[in-house]
């Protein structure tokens, strides 16, 4: 019976180790930084990502918690969101949702394509900040035959989304190196064999590569502003907060001294 109530155990928990086995296997994945000089406080930024993602990722991933009137905080006019960002019968104050059913999402993709509301937060980790997650995994698509969609990625292995910006970026290549280790003596026939695989540019897009960088920056930029779109007024009035309870101390220390003067 003891032995029966250990295996009910492990066959209720395997389950629950299938998310933790997968962040451990993207523990080793390492990870670019984004840009120092891309800043959420940068509206030019956060509004040349949310025009990135209209029109490239809207079509598929919704931002469900994401109002398209919460736009104006980037220093956009109402009309101006209008104008560029709502290509449907939206209303501005509606959601930024979809189109596209679950059920036919499943259908099309095998799965429905994730919201990206709080993506930029759920990827974080002690590799990376999920917005280096963000970063690095949409400039590391490259050409696999073997998948269904043609596409694969180095930091999500066997991903079932395909590489939208592709036009943009050009088609890489994963290519094999092979580099050699000395040891030992320091002799060429004694060096230790290393193969690396690194991502080749074979196909250039519209963009150079710098060009697409800073793009799929901006576009990150956006997605952790919508992840968390009070941070930074949060991060401030924190600040003031602390200033307060500081003075606060000064006074409430003061009052105890008088009071407490004449007890001994």
């Amino acid at each position: 019976m003891r032995i029966a109530g250990m295996l009910v155990a492990l066959a209720l928990a395997a389950p629950l180790a299938v998310p933790f086995t997968a962040m451990a296997s993207e523990e080793h994945v390492k990870l670019d930084r984004m840009p120092a000089d891309v800043s959420p406080n940068d509206p030019v930024s956060l509004q040349r990502g949310a025009q990135v993602y209209v029109n490239y990722c809207l079509g598929c991933h919704s931002t469900g918690y994401m109002r398209y009137n919460r736009l104006t905080d980037l220093g956009l006019t109402e009309q101006q969101i209008r104008d560029n960002l709502i290509f449907t019968g939206a209303k501005i104050g509606e959601l930024m949702a979809i189109g596209m059913t679950p059920k036919d999402a499943k259908e099309w993709f095998g799965a429905p394509p994730p919201d990206l509301s709080v993506i930029a937060r759920s990827r974080s980790s002690s590799v990376g900040s999920g917005a280096d997650w963000l970063y690095t995994y949409l400039r590391s698509f490259y050409r696999d035959p073997s998948r269904p969609t043609g596409w694969n990625n180095t930091v999500f292995p066997n991903v079932g989304m395909p590489h939208m910006l592709y036009q943009l970026q050009g088609e890489q290549a994963l290519k094999t190196e092979t580099l050699l280790q000395p040891r030992g003596g320091g002799k060429k026939e004694d060096a230790l064999k290393i193969e690396v695989q690194k991502l080749v540019l074979e196909k250039p897009g519209t963009m150079t590569p710098a060009e697409y960088d800073r793009l799929v920056a901006d576009l990150v930029n956006y997605l952790a502003y919508v992840a968390e779109p009070v941070k930074h007024y949060r991060q401030q009035l924190g600040f003031y907060v602390l200033m307060f309870l500081g003075v606060l101390f000064v006074f409430a220390y003061a009052l105890k001294k008088e009071f407490w003067k004449d007890v001994h």
